[in-house]
């Protein structure tokens, strides 16, 4: 039965959740909350929770590594980081898919929210919280965040017809419906203009949620805080559709029609809509509703960044904002919107096929690779097509620059690193200055671009310097000034040597490879980490902080055997090209 206004079971449920705080948010001894790193709030980025209904595709590891940049980046300016992703397995959709598929629905997803956890490992994800939507505490925090709502009086009943998408989980107005034809059977359905799905018409009774009546404050947020929504033209997209008019949202399905979900907390004739549910995923790993008094911000919340997708904009810039609006919670500090990938310029899609799996592109090419290309190519405003191809090329390009860049200098027989840092002198030629500027200002640029959430013009511009660097020790040319070494670095015949230009051109050349390494940290990981070792840059000594010309005077002998020929190179040869 629907029921009006305050929970008559209230009182009822937050005893519960009160027993539950007192349980689970047991206080440490007075001491620790003057401890400043206790009482900083972490930096807090979360990708979207994905579901279980089909297989992880190309995308999913797209957003899963962006995040994980984000967070990895932070980690190393010396913040606590933590990194939230995981699995949404409730709502129709699922639902369907398990019966059509012949299992128990928790079974169903018990099975297959596994792959999408492999797929974390696999691609190198820091993960700390990997959320399940159907884990108890989950429940615990939806069903609180319904009751707050409904004691503040958002909720209320009403009867609800309209299209709905079990695909997208959402109600579409009539406005955002056509008639659509799909030309391999020739059969004709209804669809949403905005995503291509077929949509049902629906007629029940159900619970909404006042949308219409936080209108003004959404558009005086987006004002206050006009980067929210990135990149700027969606921000204006999500402007554009709040200032059009917002219509009240169902928030609600009755449950013999939707019987896989949360119930409403004292109605288990109703099932919370899917997307309110999944949002409140984001608190629940910050431990809503059991924050410490005086340490809410301790687990994270606000999230600085939301990573989602752009199709999901409107439930994550709209939605999401007035459901924290109306209970009067902060809100997220950014939510960057991601473009998507195609395939020979084609939306990629389970229906037709041409969805690529990550697993098989891990195995070919491994992780950072991946994560490189897509970082590398993938766009944030506009789609991006996917390719072998470019993946080859992207990672022969690296073969070529930073991967020659560290062979020559490390493998060096004329010269010996360790020497030319110890005496830290820079090349005071034109050319040395010039590349030494360029080298100064890198990690402020590279700093820059991630606080504007642009990963990608943060690679380009590093990979700019070590290109700039080849450049640099070709002109240079410091084998003109050097003396075959023995296998103690010492010159074998000191009266070739010419060490006040030849040290100051290899250590240019070795300050650019660790000041680009350890900014390319974040991006590829391991790979970066053997050229840290290469270099002998102690493992203590690769935050950002580092970063800066000078900042390190102590590295320069191998920690790992440097090798000969395509042994030990920092990018081997690939086992194919095709």
């Amino acid at each position: 039965m629907l029921v009006q206004g305050r929970s008559s079971q209230y009182e009822k449920y937050a005893g519960y959740f009160g027993r539950r705080c007192n349980y689970r948010t047991r206080l440490p001894c007075s001491r620790h909350f003057t401890t400043p790193d206790l009482l900083e709030k972490p930096y807090y980025v979360t990708s979207p929770i994905f579901y279980v209904n089909a297989a992880p595709h190309i995308g999913h590891l797209y957003t899963l590594v962006l995040t994980d940049v984000f967070k990895r980046f932070h980690a190393l300016k010396g913040k606590k980081a933590i990194l939230c992703t995981g699995t949404d397995e409730h709502g129709m959709k699922i639902q369907q898919a398990a019966q059509k598929a012949g299992q128990d629905i928790r079974a169903f997803c018990d099975e297959n929210y596994k792959s999408f956890e492999v797929l974390a490992e696999r691609a190198d994800i820091q993960c700390d919280h990997f959320i399940r939507t159907s884990e108890p505490d989950h429940r615990f925090a939806v069903q609180h965040f319904w009751l707050m709502l409904q004691e503040r009086g958002y909720i209320y009943t009403s009867k609800h017809e309209g299209w709905y998408s079990v695909s997208d989980e959402t109600f579409y107005p009539p406005s955002s419906i056509h008639l659509a034809l799909d030309p391999s059977t020739g059969r004709k359905f209804m669809a949403s203009r905005e995503t291509g799905k077929e949509v049902e018409w629906t007629s029940e009774v159900n619970y909404h949620f006042r949308l219409s009546s936080l209108r003004d404050r959404l558009l005086q947020f987006y004002a206050d805080h006009p980067v929210f929504v990135q990149p700027s033209t969606r921000m204006q997209d999500v402007i554009q559709q709040v200032t059009t008019g917002l219509t009240d949202l169902s928030v609600s399905r009755p449950k013999e029609r939707l019987s896989w979900g949360i119930p409403v907390p004292d109605d288990p004739s109703q099932t919370i809509y899917v997307w309110l549910d999944a949002l409140i995923n984001y608190l629940t790993k910050a431990n809503y509703p059991f924050q410490i008094p005086g340490r809410e911000h301790a687990a994270g919340w606000p999230a600085d960044v939301h990573v989602i997708g752009k199709d999901i904009v409107r439930f994550h810039c709209i939605y999401w904002p007035a459901f924290l609006l109306a209970l009067d919670l902060p809100l997220p500090k950014q939510i960057m919107t991601h473009a998507h990938w195609t395939l020979n310029h084609e939306k990629m899609s389970k229906s037709t096929g041409n969805a690529v799996n990550p697993f098989f592109a891990l195995d070919r090419f491994g992780s950072d690779t991946m994560r490189f290309y897509l970082i590398r190519d993938g766009g944030i405003k506009d789609d991006r097509d996917y390719d072998n191809a470019y993946i080859i090329d992207r990672y022969k390009t690296l073969q070529g620059s930073l991967g020659n860049l560290v062979t020559r200098v490390v493998r060096g027989k004329g010269w010996n690193v360790r020497r030319a840092v110890e005496l830290g002198c820079f090349d005071n030629s034109p050319h040395g200055q010039k590349h030494l500027e360029t080298l100064k200002y890198l990690p402020a640029a590279v700093d820059g671009w991630m606080a504007q959430l642009q990963p990608g013009s943060a690679l380009g511009d590093i990979l700019e310097v070590v290109d700039q660097t080849n450049q640099y020790m070709q002109h240079a040319s410091p084998w003109n000034f050097g003396a075959p070494t023995d296998k103690h670095g010492r010159p074998k015949a000191v009266k070739c040597l010419d060490l006040g230009r030849l040290d100051p051109i290899i250590y240019a050349c070795a300050e650019s490879i660790r000041i680009c390494a350890i900014l390319l940290q974040p991006v590829m990981p391991e790979r970066m980490k053997h050229v840290l070792d290469l270099l002998g840059v102690d493992e203590g000594r690769r935050m950002i902080g580092d970063a800066t010309v000078g900042a390190d005077r102590e590295y320069g002998i191998p920690m790992v055997e440097v090798g000969a020929g395509r042994s030990g190179v920092v990018f081997p040869p690939l086992t194919s090209d095709f």
